[in-house]
C-alpha cells in the first residue's frame, strides 16, 4: 500500500510539473502519513495553474485578468512585474497626451530606453511649437505684406492692366475703384482712358515679355511692359503703363549745352540742381558725395593756371571712369564736384570714394601734390526731409573734415 501511495503521488507530482491532464488526486484515499503531502501538492497545482493562466494574460497583454491569490507565493515576481507594467501603461497614456515629465527608473534597459524616447519626443514637440510660431508668423507677415501690396499698387501713377487672353475683357485694373466688379462700361468713361487702349486690348505678340512704347508728342508718351500671366485660373497679359511724357522731354532738355560744363564735358550746376529738385520731389533714394579739389588755388597761383586745368582734367577723367552710367557727375563750382548715386549706402561710397582718393594721389606724376576732399550723404524716404542747401550743407562739413586730414597726410608748400 505505500508503495501505491508513492506512485500515486510521484504520479500526481510529474503531471504538475510537466502540465499532463490526470484526474484531480483524492487525499482521503491516501494513507494518512501521505495526506499532507497530497494536500501540499494539490496546493501547488492551483498555484500552478494560478500561475499559467496569469502568465498567459500578461504574455498577451491582458492587465485585466483574473488576479492570483494573495498566498501564491509562485506569483510574487509576477505581480510585481504586473504593478509595473499597470503603472507603465498610465505613463504611456500621458505621454501620449503631452506629459514628457514621465521618467521610469525601475525597469533597468527599458527604463533607460523610455527615458530617451520621451525626451526626444518633448525636444520634438517643441521644436514643431517653434516651426508653428515661425509659420504663423510668416503667414501674417506674408497677409499683411499682401494687403500693403494691394494698397500701393491701388495708389500707383502707372496704370496695371491685366486681359484676358480669349475674349479680351479687361479683369483687372489698378485705377478701378471696385476690382471685383467687372463693368465694360467703366473703362469707356473712365477719366484715366488710354488713347492706346485698344492696342492693349488686341495683344498678340508672342513674346512672353516686352517693353514697349506707344502715344506720341501731343499726347505724350508711355512706356508699356507686357508680359504673360495666369489670372485666376485663365491665361492673361499683364500690361504695365509708365507715363514718361516728363522723363522723355527732361532728357530733351539735358541733353542740351545748357546743361554742360564747357570746361570739363561734364554735367554742370544748372543741371545739378534741377536733377535733385527732382530727386526730392519724387522721394527717390540717393546718395549724394560732394567733392572738392584740394589745393587748385595753389597749383594756379604757382604752376599756372594750364596746371590748374590739368590737375581739373586728371580729377575728372578718374571720376568719369570710376562712376556708373546711372550716377550723376556735375561740376557745380570751380573746384567743387557732386556724384550722386543712387542705390548705394553711404558706407559703400565712402568706401569707393577713400579708394579713388588713393589711386588719383598714387598715380599723380606731376611736381605738386594732389588730392580732393569728400562728404557722403543718405537720401532717405523716411526720416527728416532735407531741402538741398540742407543737404549741401551737411555734406560740406563731412568733406572739411577730410580736408582736414588731407592736409596733414599731403602738405603743400
Amino acid at each position: 500500500m505505500e508503495k501505491d501511495n508513492c506512485e500515486l503521488l510521484f504520479e500526481y507530482l510529474r503531471s504538475i510539473l510537466y502540465d499532463q491532464q490526470i484526474h484531480a488526486l483524492d487525499v482521503k484515499e491516501l494513507d494518512e502519513p501521505y495526506q499532507k503531502l497530497g494536500k501540499g501538492l494539490a496546493f501547488l497545482q492551483q498555484a500552478v495553474e494560478e500561475m499559467l493562466a496569469y502568465t498567459e494574460d500578461l504574455s498577451r497583454g491582458n492587465l485585466s485578468g483574473a488576479y492570483p491569490s494573495r498566498d501564491n507565493f509562485l506569483c510574487v515576481n509576477l505581480k510585481n512585474l504586473h504593478a509595473n507594467l499597470n503603472h507603465l501603461t498610465w505613463q504611456a497614456k500621458q505621454v501620449a497626451n503631452g506629459d514628457y515629465s514621465q521618467h521610469v527608473s525601475y525597469l533597468g534597459e527599458f527604463s533607460e530606453a523610455f527615458n530617451t524616447m520621451t525626451a526626444q519626443l518633448k525636444e520634438r514637440e517643441t521644436q514643431l511649437k517653434e516651426e508653428a510660431q515661425k509659420v504663423q508668423k510668416r503667414a501674417q507677415v506674408i497677409e499683411e505684406y499682401n494687403d500693403l501690396l494691394v494698397e500701393m499698387t491701388r495708389r500707383r501713377k502707372e496704370w496695371i492692366v491685366v486681359v484676358d487672353a480669349q475674349n479680351r475683357d479687361i479683369v483687372y485694373c489698378n485705377k478701378r475703384k471696385d476690382e471685383k466688379r467687372i463693368d465694360p462700361e467703366f473703362c469707356e468713361k473712365c477719366r484715366h482712358r488710354l488713347s492706346f487702349r485698344n492696342d492693349i486690348l488686341n495683344w498678340q505678340d508672342s513674346e512672353q515679355y516686352k517693353v514697349w512704347e506707344a502715344g506720341d508728342e501731343e499726347q505724350g508718351y508711355y512706356r508699356i511692359t507686357t508680359f504673360h500671366i495666369e489670372w485666376r485660373g485663365q491665361n492673361a497679359y499683364a500690361h504695365i503703363v509708365v507715363d514718361v511724357t516728363d522723363e522723355k522731354q527732361a532728357a530733351n532738355r539735358l541733353n542740351s549745352k545748357a546743361y554742360m560744363d564747357p570746361g570739363t564735358g561734364i554735367h554742370n550746376r544748372l543741371f545739378f540742381d534741377e536733377y535733385m529738385e527732382s530727386v526730392l520731389e519724387e522721394g527717390r533714394e540717393v546718395t549724394l558725395c560732394y567733392l572738392d579739389l584740394d589745393g587748385l588755388k595753389y597749383v594756379n597761383d604757382h604752376y599756372g593756371h594750364n596746371q590748374g586745368d590739368n590737375y581739373i582734367r586728371s580729377f575728372v577723367s578718374l571720376m568719369k571712369s570710376s562712376v556708373r552710367s546711372t550716377d550723376i557727375f556735375a561740376r557745380i563750382g570751380g573746384d567743387e564736384f557732386c556724384v550722386v548715386i543712387p542705390e548705394v549706402e553711404k558706407e559703400t561710397a565712402e568706401k569707393k570714394f577713400a579708394e579713388l582718393l588713393e589711386l588719383f594721389v598714387a598715380e599723380n606724376k606731376e611736381e605738386y601734390p594732389v588730392s580732393f576732399s569728400y562728404g557722403v550723404v543718405e537720401i532717405r524716404r523716411i526720416g527728416k526731409r532735407m531741402t538741398l542747401e540742407e543737404i549741401i550743407k551737411t555734406a560740406d562739413a563731412q568733406m572739411y573734415e577730410c580736408k582736414r586730414r588731407n592736409k596733414e597726410r599731403h602738405p603743400r608748400g
